[in-house]
């Protein structure tokens, strides 16, 4: 399995928004892609800026090329992306996953 990681930064108060269209656009997509074994979105609140970590899980290296097309180290974007977040970060990181939940996690959103 394989975890494609994004970064990205909003101001504090637009966060619940951008999560709000993250759900509706990445989210969705990326569970909406044979291949795709989950999502993760971590938030983390820094002063007046939130911090973004958007962790998806994938079967394979062909499995993300379905979702973010040939370049898979480029961050996909989506049209209202760039009212959201204070810089588009241009590239994504892969890590092959070596322990995760157990079959049948904790729900497919996995709220714990």
């Amino acid at each position: 399995m394989i975890a494609r990681v994004w970064h990205g930064v909003s101001a504090a108060s637009r966060s619940d928004r951008f999560h709000e269209y993250m759900t509706r656009t990445g989210v969705k997509d990326c569970r909406e892609t044979v291949g795709n074994r989950g999502v993760l979105v971590l938030k983390r609140t820094e002063e007046d800026r939130v911090h973004f970590l958007f962790v998806s899980l994938w079967e394979s290296y062909d499995a993300i090329k379905r979702f973010a097309g040939d370049d898979i180290g480029k961050a996909v974007y989506y049209p209202e992306d760039e009212s959201f977040l204070l810089e588009l970060e241009p590239a994504v990181t892969h890590y092959d996953v070596f322990a995760s939940l157990p079959s049948g996690g904790v729900g497919h959103d996995f709220q714990l």
